[in-house]
């Protein structure tokens, strides 16, 4: 069973997230790699909110072969280069998510591995058996 959990002994999450994912059946974990704002052909999509969305269609085409969905997302983990974007990445999140809510980190850093890349995205996935 997985369970999706925000103790009221501390403060709500300040966004769209849970403060920790409780996982206590067999399953199947899928660890997501960092995923960036690239086509299937490999090219880079213009601003850092075509980027998010990019991003978010390969991972969730990676959830798929796992014959998974975005229900089967416990962690995520974005980067993002300014965090004036985060309106912006957020709305893409939430069309992705809906109500969904995972765990959450958002980190702003200086930069990814290439100055083109304005997003990325990693994430773990849990599907019961």
């Amino acid at each position: 069973m997985t369970t999706f959990r925000n103790p009221s002994a501390i403060a709500p999450p300040v966004g769209a997230y849970s403060h920790s994912v409780h996982v206590s059946r067999p399953g199947q974990w899928l660890h997501v790699a960092g995923q960036i704002g690239v086509d299937a052909h490999g090219s880079l999509a213009a601003g850092v909110q075509n980027q998010a969305d990019a991003a978010w269609k390969n991972l969730l085409a990676i959830l798929a072969d796992a014959d998974m969905g975005v229900q089967h997302l416990v962690k995520i983990t974005t980067y993002l280069l300014d965090a004036k974007n985060l309106p912006a990445v957020n709305a893409v999140r939430k069309e992705y998510l809906d109500e969904h809510r995972p765990a959450a980190t958002l980190v702003v850093v200086k930069e990814l591995a290439r100055p083109e890349w304005l997003f990325e995205i990693e994430a773990t996935a849990f599907k019961e058996d």
